[in-house]
This record gives structure tokens, sequence and C-alpha cells, in this order.
């Protein structure tokens, strides 16, 4: 009987210890800045049929005091507030703390995209302004991963001038 008791007390005792650890890590997980990531370039894949195929390349900087694991990359790309192109990678690797890592992501632009994207041009003002918005997930790692987004607008110059951010 007085084995029971003492098990008892133990299993509360290290089922108390554990909870408190667990609930201290994700107070310390919640509190991360997020991601910053940057389209570094583009480069053209070889497609199929009428789709166009781009390697993406990201890149990732981490602004926190601990590595980010991931085991998988998804992004989706938004033109002029329309879907244009998405893409998935099992690309494995860490993004070190207050450190950044490059990533390349193939995606895919299918031919009902560019057409959507063409005909809003076409039907629209002749504005040279495009509205992008980029979203992604680095899946994986012991909480199930990182997401991250950024948007904006890209001027396109009208007459000689460069691009604007």
């Amino acid at each position: 009987m007085q084995s029971n008791h003492v098990l008892r007390r133990l299993f509360v005792t290290l089922f108390v210890f554990v909870t408190m650890m667990t609930l201290g890590g994700c107070a310390g997980f919640l509190n991360r800045e997020p991601m910053r990531v940057n389209v570094a370039g583009i480069e053209p894949l070889e497609g199929q049929g009428l789709e166009m195929r781009f390697a993406v390349k990201l890149r990732v900087q981490n602004p926190n005091d601990a590595p980010i694991d991931f085991d998988g990359v998804s992004l989706d790309l938004d033109l002029n507030g329309r879907p244009f192109a998405s893409g998935v990678s099992p690309q494995r690797g860490t993004v070190p703390r207050f450190g950044e890592a490059v990533l390349s992501v193939p995606v895919t632009v299918s031919a009902w995209s560019m057409a959507r994207q063409a005909l809003g041009l076409a039907s629209g003002d002749a504005s040279t302004r495009v509205a992008y918005a980029v979203r992604g997930r680095l899946a994986g790692g012991a909480f199930g991963g990182a997401s991250f987004s950024d948007k904006g607008a890209i001027d396109f110059p009208t007459g000689g001038g460069a691009f604007n951010d």
C-alpha cells in the first residue's frame, strides 16, 4: 500500500514537472519574431505543355534565438489579388539562430493563371503597378513548422527608370 502511494506521488510530481517545462517551452515559442522572407531570384525551369515553371529562390532570415528546423517547403504567389503560382519542395534543413538560408522552391504557373493575369491587365487601367502576395510554410520541426508571408507592389518603369519595391 505504501509503495502505491509513493509511485502515485512520483507520477504526479513528474507530470507537473513535464507540464511546466512544456508550457514554458511553448511560451518561449509564442514570443518568436516572424521570419523575414524575400525573393532572392527566379530561374526558368522546363515546363510541360502550356504551363510555365520557375525555381523561386527564397532568402529566409531567422531573427530568433533558436534555429528553425524544417522538412518541406510550400509556396503560393498571388498577383493583383489573384492566384498565380504555387509549389512545394521536400527540401530539408535548418535556418540558424540569427542567421539565414537560401531555399529553392519549384513553382508552376498554369495556362489559366497566365490567361487570367493577361485579361486582368488588358481590361484594367494601364497601371504599371503590380501587387503581389507571397505565402508559405516551412513544414516540420518540433512545433509543426513556421509560416511566412509578404506582400507589396512592384512599380514597372514607364520610361527608363529602375524597379521600385
